[in-house]
């Protein structure tokens, strides 16, 4: 099947025929929401649907079914298997059972248990040639048969479309999940449907080419690029679904603005990626947690640097960057430029602050480094002795002033005590540098953050206040290196750094946000231009938004260094504060306040596909809200700026005035009721959560 055939969508685009039912069952209303993701975790989706499940659950009761694919491992570990309660889904399972289609049924074991349908594509794979000719018969795309996602994708949507036969409501997610939004379509099957795209398909494609992406949206021969990267079949069934939905949804405005472009379809609504802040939240505890997340870094710290620990860790700042690893779209490559230049101000101004950096990004390796794992060997060593020196020397000045006398401190420690510490001290002794990685990278000369390190020169040494560690595995709190999960770890830092070129939405800013930790984001970022639309000065909140769409690499680069500096000329009290009004934030990442934006999506969807039964008030566009700048910021940036490098982290009488229970009843006050949602369909009998309230 040629790729370069061009899709006509004619037939997608129009008012399909009215469906024939004179009485459709709306109080039976069911919920089905589609993604590859559920149980599956493959990329972010996954967080946003298992984050999102205990509200919808609260909405919608024993009428929401998540559906998915089956995997083996994934059912046996993550659900709980039962039987349906719904006779119409028992019924629709024996039916796919009976024609040799494996079903499973259970609830997926996370807050909120809601039931999952998971399809067994292997025991369906014979009808795939058929599929293929029904999604030709369709809509004339053509799948190759060597992409394996791709027919996977429609094996499933054909299965979800066979499922189909009384009144729903489905959610569709990306495009692995459209071919069963386009052949329910097709059918004419009675159902609302929403589809939601997290990331267009050319767009990580262009991006990750180091495309001028956003200031050539109009300019792109769209079929040419996606036939190009032989893609073009995916694209089509991305476009269809987009184009078959009653509503068409993206994750943020800039992503709407891409979508508006690449799929030929203006979103109807933006619905934010929100988090489940009850997992997050640790109550009054946060700092606390942060000062004892910090200690467990800070001593893999000392054994990664040992031997050139001559940096004060109580004036250390821990950054950090995490995701996948896309070297250009996550912003790794002006982060390290930027790093570059912020070693060297903080030189030039003799400022005693060291920032060591993480970077968490997984990539191929062969095992640990020999060094990194000699560090901590002697770390602990030396922690060992250490105690059994202070034993020691703790029973002597025990036992001295039982006896009512003052030791003689020059002698309380014996010779072999003298040697075990003179043994310990050469044990330190490293005429290299501390690595850079703390793996055997796979293929050391062409990695990305390792041949840009070498670039900059950034390299561990002595005079550097910059160091650099890149830990190319995902953390756990089994690793023998840094034993701590990806929570625990961001708890513990100081600033998360996330200058993303391409990022739909972003969660790592967002969970530090809910985690109380300061964060640079983008203007390209979806987190980044929904905090500039409900935060009126983000950086005074901890959130630092770098300007990557108006602004040259260039002066980018300068951005985020100045941010960086900034930062670190902080007082500790003023880290504190920041981390205060950063937490606070997480109100507004809550699935509690974002899920009303799917609310609006399906109420939509509903009068749409139903006109008769559902009626929707048109609507304004929905109006959200801004937090106010604190009042204890000064009105001039620079006025919070220390005039010296040197500066004192004890609290003085010039220090700006604060009132942490003022400023929080003061943000609390502000989301209340950010909007109110008055149209309702009306063929419902309640809305969804509406007891709840």
């Amino acid at each position: 099947m040629p790729l370069s055939r061009s899709l006509s969508m004619t037939s997608l685009t129009g008012v399909l025929p009215p469906w024939e039912e004179d009485e459709l069952p709306v109080e039976d209303l069911l919920l089905f929401e589609v993604s590859w993701e559920v149980t599956n975790k493959v990329g972010g989706i996954y967080t946003v649907i298992q984050t999102k499940a205990k509200i919808t659950v609260d909405e919608w009761g024993d009428n929401y079914y998540m559906m998915g694919p089956y995997f083996e491992h994934n059912f046996k570990t993550q659900v709980e298997s039962c039987e349906p309660p719904n006779p119409a889904i028992r019924k629709a399972m024996d039916a796919l059972i009976h024609n040799g289609c494996q079903v499973h049924f259970g609830r997926w074991l996370i807050e909120g248990s809601p039931y999952v349908i998971l399809f067994d594509i292997g025991s369906a794979a014979w009808n795939l040639d058929r599929w293929k000719g029904d999604l030709w018969d369709t809509c004339n795309i053509g799948l190759p048969y060597h992409d394996r996602e791709a027919n996977d994708s429609l094996i499933l949507g054909s299965l979800i479309a066979w499922f189909f036969k009384e009144l729903s409501f489905v959610h569709f997610h990306e495009w692995q999940a459209g071919p069963g939004l386009i052949l329910s379509r097709s059918r004419k099957i009675p159902m609302a449907t929403v589809f939601t795209t997290h990331a267009t398909l050319l767009g990580r494609y262009l991006c990750a080419g180091n495309t001028d992406f956003y200031n050539n949206l109009d300019k792109f021969n769209i079929d040419k690029e996606a036939g190009e990267r032989q893609i073009y079949h995916r694209y089509c069934l991305e476009r269809a679904a987009v184009h078959c939905a009653h509503v068409f949804t993206t994750v943020s405005q800039i992503t709407a603005v891409e979508a508006n472009h690449m799929l030929h379809r203006k979103p109807d609504v933006v619905t934010p990626n929100g988090l489940n802040v009850k997992k997050f939240s640790a109550m009054h505890e946060f700092q606390n947690l942060h000062s004892t997340n910090k200690s467990q870094i800070q001593e893999f710290i000392r054994g990664h640097f040992y031997g050139h620990l001559d940096f004060n860790l109580d004036k250390t700042l821990i950054f950090f960057i995490a995701g996948r690893y896309e070297f250009s779209n996550k912003g790794a490559d002006i982060f390290l430029e930027s790093l570059s230049r912020l070693n060297y101000l903080l030189r030039v101004h003799r400022n005693d602050v060291t920032v060591v950096v993480f970077f968490i990004m997984p990539a191929k390796t062969n095992n640990f480094n020999v060094e990194s794992l000699k560090g901590q060997a002697v770390r602990k060593q030396l922690w060992d002795t250490a105690h059994a020196v202070k034993e020691k020397f703790g029973r002597k000045l025990y036992d001295a002033l039982l006896k009512g006398q003052i030791p003689d401190l020059n002698n309380i420690l014996d010779r072999d005590d003298f040697t075990i510490m003179k043994r310990a001290i050469y044990a330190t002794q490293r005429h290299s540098l501390p690595p850079v990685t703390t793996h055997n990278m796979l293929d050391d000369s062409t990695d990305p953050i390792l041949s840009n390190i070498r670039r900059v020169g950034l390299f561990n040494s002595r005079n550097d206040r910059v160091k650099v560690v890149f830990h190319p595995e995902f953390l756990s709190s089994t690793s023998p290196l840094l034993p701590m999960d990806y929570e625990d770890f961001v708890r513990g830092c100081n600033l998360g750094v996330f200058p993303s070129y391409y990022e739909p939405w972003g969660y790592t800013p967002g969970e530090c946000t809910v985690m109380g930790i300061p964060s640079v984001t983008t203007n390209l970022s979806g987190f980044g231009c929904f905090m500039e639309e409900h935060v009126s000065d983000p950086a005074a909140y901890g959130i630092y938004i770098v300007d990557r769409r108006f602004r040259s690499a260039e002066e980018s680069c300068n951005q985020l260094t100045q941010f960086m500096f900034s930062f670190c000329q902080q007082s500790r009290r003023q880290r504190i504060i920041q981390r205060n009004r950063t937490e606070r934030l997480s109100d507004l990442l809550d699935w509690r306040y974002l899920g009303r934006f799917y609310i609006h999506a399906r109420h939509l969807a509903l009068s749409r596909a139903f006109p008769d039964k559902f009626k929707m008030d048109p609507m304004a566009p929905l109006k959200g809200f801004r937090y106010p700048r604190p009042y204890s910021v000064p009105p001039s940036p620079s006025a919070s700026i220390h005039s010296t490098p040197h500066h004192s982290d004890v609290e003085d009488e010039d220090d700006e005035p604060y009132d942490e229970d003022e400023e929080a009843e003061r943000d609390r006050m502000n989301i209340k009721s950010p909007f109110v949602l008055n149209a309702v369909p009306e063929g419902k009998k309640q809305q969804p959560g509406e007891s709840r309230n």
